[in-house]
């Protein structure tokens, strides 16, 4: 994950939910020659039942591919998790305390850092909620410059998640950035900032984020519609249809397509194979 997220580009981060989504987004960015990031969240754990089914099958998808490819937990809250997730040799991991005050948050994101460093696992965090779910993306809500270089010094994250003008689970494009915060937070934070939920930021204002300062860009809900509108279009087509090799797999190549021309608005266009 370090080596993707330090060469100064946009790296996309994208969800995994089924194995489909997995060959998918390799296959987008194999068509472009870009790193990509495949993200397993814990409410896609509680989907399955347990992570070691879906992030071993993702970690053999990334092994098979011609790009650099990071398989990331999204959005974990239990310890426990991150200590399985370990021990498959998953090497990255998105740990989730911002429900908590800042102090515990500060106090429960250091052990794990210590925990995950201790096995060279990169640890990204959030400070404040990025929620969809109100939070930290209520109208006006920020992430403090002065804040988040005090929280990154205090815990030894890798990276951190900004709160800047998104919101999770937007299924309509019009989120409005504060670019100049996130030039701000850029100055102050000596490690990558990531973009939560950008699903609903226009492709315009997503490459000015990257540009203004932002690394990683994590993006669901956009590439869900595309899986799921392909299904649809094709299941309507046909009463017969039964087959799901039939529309799983015109969504699979809709998604790739998406993700390969996402992964051009982030700047991330380059030979890395």
């Amino acid at each position: 994950m370090a080596s993707i997220l330090a060469a100064g580009r946009g790296v996309g981060a994208f969800n995994v939910i089924q194995l489909e989504h997995a060959y998918a987004l390799v296959e987008g960015a194999s068509r472009v020659g870009a790193p990509v990031i495949l993200q397993i969240s814990q409410n896609c754990v509680r989907y399955h039942g347990s992570l070691e089914p879906i992030a071993l099958a993702c970690m053999a998808v990334a092994r098979s591919a011609d790009v650099p490819v990071a398989v990331h937990l999204d959005h974990i809250e239990s310890t426990d998790l991150v200590g399985e997730g370990i021990a498959l040799g998953v090497g990255s991991v998105m740990f989730d305390a911002s429900r908590l005050p800042y102090a515990e948050n500060v106090a429960a994101t250091r052990d794990v850092v210590r925990q995950c460093h201790a096995a060279s696992v990169f640890v990204e965090a959030e400070l404040g909620e990025i929620g969809g779910k109100d939070g930290v993306h209520a109208p006006g809500a920020r992430t403090d410059p002065a804040e988040a270089a005090a929280f990154v010094e205090a815990t030894g994250v890798d990276a951190l998640a900004v709160a800047v003008g998104t919101s999770h689970a937007m299924t309509t494009r019009d989120a409005v950035l504060d670019l100049e915060l996130i030039a701000a937070l850029r100055a102050a934070v000596g490690v990558p900032l990531v973009l939560h939920g950008s699903s609903g930021v226009p492709d315009e204002t997503l490459a000015a984020a990257v540009r203004a300062g932002i690394t990683k860009v994590n993006i669901a809900t956009h590439l869900n519609k595309v899986f799921t509108s392909t299904v649809r279009a094709a299941l309507g087509s046909s009463e017969s249809l039964v087959d799901t090799r039939k529309y799983f797999g015109p969504a699979r190549d809709a998604v790739a397509a998406e993700v390969a021309r996402l992964l051009g608005v982030l700047g991330a266009e380059v030979n890395a194979r």
